[in-house]
């Protein structure tokens, strides 16, 4: 796991200059971005990107990256599976190598191309000759068809209905037509010449593929169409067109037409080995292509970000040399050094890189290390917003907070176990798993850590609530005398036998007609406790910022006041619960029978704490002198109010009277206090790594900020009403552990009920079948609606929970990520 300092606060980053001769950047940037440990800035930030030194290589790589695109969806196209390759094993290559895969790659692009073009000119031949073979084929029937037809009819309309033809040229049409069209084509020749024709179709028994279409197999019918006059011939030959047909001509005489048909069929035996073999010499091709592609393409995408990431460096012209900029872990700028070394020994060079650090006062990046176990719970505090540099980091106690929370809605020794049999096949085989490319699987699988612990907290807090399945386990000595034939579904009013049963709730209140009302009522309670224990904890964790970021006198304008008024309403609250447990509300009546005191209602007290100050209800009294307690709580708290409000802002304006102001504002802001003389040394360093635009935002960052008295005491004012109403609002948003984990319990018990528990008060083969159909519908519901909608609404509260209730108390979550340069993101 990450040490526990690297999640409390983030790395501290220095930022490092390099100076990297010319001939050597490529192998040092190519080395570093095989580390992945330095993010460089762009030290040309008014440069347009198509002016920038290495914008020439570029373009070149992009030619390249889509001639690797064209490749692989060939090989896809051809469903041929692609070798895989470990990207972390291919290296960079040298000028020369780029060279012989940009004429590699260039001369393949031709290669395949060609052999499409000549595969599609002679799938198009085959296409047309199959048509022709059919046409022939079936324009016997049609001829036959046609003189008998045309002998015995009549002209379907009369001579004044529409102009006659004035040969009586007998005319034919044939050709091929989709299939999807033949209806509109038959009804628009049918208008257009008012039914003076005789058409005929027949289908044509098997698919064609279409090469102008994707390849696609389509569906054709032959047509033969029979009319007079040479103008209503061409007529139909442009409607038959315009529709998509293909016209085919053929000869009147029969004997011609065997004897075409015979040499189409021979023709297209010919073209069926041709087109085999055509086939099967570019298959053997894309074979050899891609045992390669991964490689090709994993070389060029490294090459691109490379040049991409060297146009960011400023080319000093006189030394001949890139000058770069960058953030890197302090404990990391070492190995660092070790890489640049590396990477010019690799060379064969021995000309040296620089590396030096700088000071500076500009807003670091912030960086956490994590590993494959604390990973899942630092991507929830990221997603809520990336931490300031060097502030206290929530994702440290998330490990611990998020799972218990999300355990208290979900607590269940059954489903629990469930869930946990699922994350350990996740976490025992996450080498196999992790190349998994499914989206939802890698969420899934990346919170694998997470839901292990969750699991394992739903296991406890189930041991706490008792609760299996909705039902309870016996295995301590019962607080209350209980029959002998006593059962989980019976009612027992049972009278406490001075035992304290070891762990958990007592399984005598399963079943007992007073059971909800005691659940509820301890896990109303118990939300509120752990509500403010956790916002209080937030609360503290204000002292951590303060004392780094040397914004001690906070501590005692800000959070003390904060956590005073915190603790006298609801610290006080927790305690008043606390105590009314300890207390044995049964006593002996002078008849020696168990008798039961009523307990003090605890929100009536509350209520009545603010409305008469000072004065208890004895019904509603816990304590003696619990009246003038009461009374200092609410002073205590009343007085926190404009403690808050006013002393911090007033602390200010003192300080920038004092011309002290600004060193606390770059204070606040986490960044290292400076001399004169250490920013005249940063100010002409920078001055040689970057042009005059940069020099010119560093001095308008040293400027001092204008102080605005108002507008601090407005911002004062939104935070202390904001507190304020939090106190109340959180606290009672942590109600919703309470409420998520009744709805769970009983929605648990009422499937119990519905699916198994009817079939056990019948015998015979009924009962019998009605257990697997009830354990089928049971078992299937439970995962569905229990483990996986159940769980998921209790994530997202829980989530919410850290996200606003915890996080806001301490966390500005407005800081910077370190993205660095590395080859692992990249393809991720």
């Amino acid at each position: 796991m990450a040490s526990s300092t690297t999640l409390f606060r983030s790395e501290e980053m220095s930022l490092i200059q390099l100076f990297i001769p010319a001939e050597v950047a490529h192998s040092c940037v190519a080395e570093l971005g095989e580390l992945g440990k330095v993010q460089f800035s762009d030290l040309n930030p008014s440069t347009n990107a198509f002016q920038r030194t290495f914008v020439s290589e570029i373009r070149r790589l992009d030619e390249m990256e889509r001639q690797c695109r064209f490749l692989q969806a060939q090989i896809e196209k051809s469903d041929i599976q692609s070798a895989p390759v470990d990207v972390s094993t291919i290296t960079a290559r040298t000028p020369q190598q780029i060279d012989d895969l940009e004429e590699n790659l260039k001369n393949l692009e031709n290669r395949i191309t060609q052999m499409n073009e000549y595969f599609e000119t002679l799938q198009q031949s085959n296409l047309q000759i199959t048509e022709l073979r059919h046409v022939l084929k079936e324009s016997s029937v049609f001829f036959a068809q046609a003189g008998s037809r045309l002998q015995d009819s009549e002209p379907l309309l009369m001579e004044d209905d529409v102009e006659q033809p004035t040969d009586n040229h007998l005319g034919y049409v044939t050709g091929v037509i989709p299939r999807s069209k033949i209806i509109t084509f038959e009804r628009v020749l049918w208008r257009v010449l008012r039914g003076n024709l005789f058409m005929n179709f027949a289908e044509i028994d098997e698919p064609v593929i279409d090469p102008s279409d994707s390849d696609k197999t389509v569906t054709k019918n032959v047509f033969a169409i029979f009319a007079h006059g040479h103008q209503v011939i061409n007529k139909i030959k442009k409607i038959s067109e315009s529709m998509g047909g293909t016209l085919y001509t053929i000869d009147e005489s029969s004997t011609k037409r065997n004897d075409a048909l015979l040499q189409v069929t021979k023709r297209i035996k010919d073209l069926d080995i041709v087109l085999a073999q055509t086939k099967t010499t570019r298959r053997q091709e894309l074979m050899k292509v891609a045992d390669n592609i991964t490689a090709w393409t994993t070389t060029v995408k490294k090459e691109k970000a490379i040049y991409h990431t060297m146009n960011l460096f400023n080319y000093d012209v006189n030394r001949k040399c890139l000058i770069a900029e960058g953030w890197a872990a302090k404990m990391d700028v070492p190995i660092v050094h070790i890489a640049l070394k590396n990477a010019i020994e690799y060379s064969g060079t021995n000309m040296p890189s620089v590396l030096t650090e700088l000071h500076t006062k500009r807003k670091p990046p912030t960086y956490h290390r994590t590993d494959k176990f604390s990973e899942g719970f630092q991507s929830i505090i990221d997603a809520y917003g990336i931490a300031r540099y060097r502030e206290v980091n929530p994702g440290l106690f998330t490990i611990v907070a998020f799972p218990f929370l999300f355990a208290i809605m979900f607590g269940d020794i059954g489903h629990g176990c469930l869930l946990l049999c699922l994350a350990l096949y996740l976490v025992l085989n996450e080498k196999s798993l992790a190349g998994v490319k499914d989206e939802i699987f890698s969420m899934l699988f990346s919170g694998r850590y997470m839901m292990l612990l969750m699991a394992i907290f739903s296991i406890f807090t189930g041991c706490i609530y008792n609760d299996v399945f909705s039902l309870s386990l016996n295995l301590f000595k019962s607080g209350f005398d209980l029959p002998s034939n006593y059962t989980s579904f019976e009612t027992v009013e049972g009278i406490p036998n001075g035992n304290v049963y070891a762990f958990g709730f007592d399984p005598a209140w399963h079943g007992s007609e007073n059971f909800l009302l005691f659940s509820n009522s301890y896990k109303m309670k118990q939300a509120i406790i752990i509500g403010v224990i956790h916002m209080s904890f937030a609360i503290c964790l204000n002292i951590f910022n303060h004392l780094y970021y040397k914004k001690n006198a906070f501590i005692w304008l800000e959070f003390l006041p904060q956590i005073l008024f915190m603790e006298s309403v609801f610290g006080y609250l927790i305690f008043c619960i606390m105590y009314k447990w300890s207390i044995n509300w049964w006593e002996l009546d002078s008849a020696g029978n168990h008798i039961r005191n009523p307990p003090p209602n605890l929100l009536n007290m509350l209520i009545y704490m603010f409305l008469t100050p000072g004065q208890v209800n004895p019904q509603d009294q816990l304590f003696p002198g619990q009246g003038p307690v009461q009374l200092v709580l609410i002073s205590v708290a009343l007085i926190c109010v404009p403690w808050m409000w006013f002393a911090k802002p007033y602390y200010l304006k003192l300080q920038h009277e004092k011309h002290q102001y600004h060193a606390i504002g770059l204070s606040e802001d986490g960044l290292e206090s400076g001399t004169a003389a250490v920013a005249a040394t940063e100010a002409s360093t920078r001055a040689e790594a970057s042009n005059a635009t940069e020099a010119a935002n560093a001095e308008e960052e040293d400027e001092e900020e204008e102080f605005e008295f108002s507008e601090v005491m407005i911002h004062q004012t939104i935070h202390t009403i904001e507190f304020c109403l939090n106190c109340i609002s959180n606290t009672a948003s942590y109600l919703r552990l309470w409420a998520l984990s009744l709805a769970h319990a009983q929605l648990s018990s009422v499937l119990w009920d519905m699916t198994l528990k009817i079939w056990f008060s019948m015998t015979g083969p009924i009962a019998v079948v009605g257990l697997v159909l009830g354990f089928a519908m049971w078992f299937v519901l439970t995962i569905g609606i229990l483990l996986c909608m159940e769980g998921l609404s209790a994530f997202l509260h829980a989530l919410r929970l850290i996200w606003v209730e915890f996080n806001s108390k301490f966390y500005n979550g407005d800081g910077i990520k370190f993205e660095p340069f590395a080859f692992s993101l990249l393809f991720d």
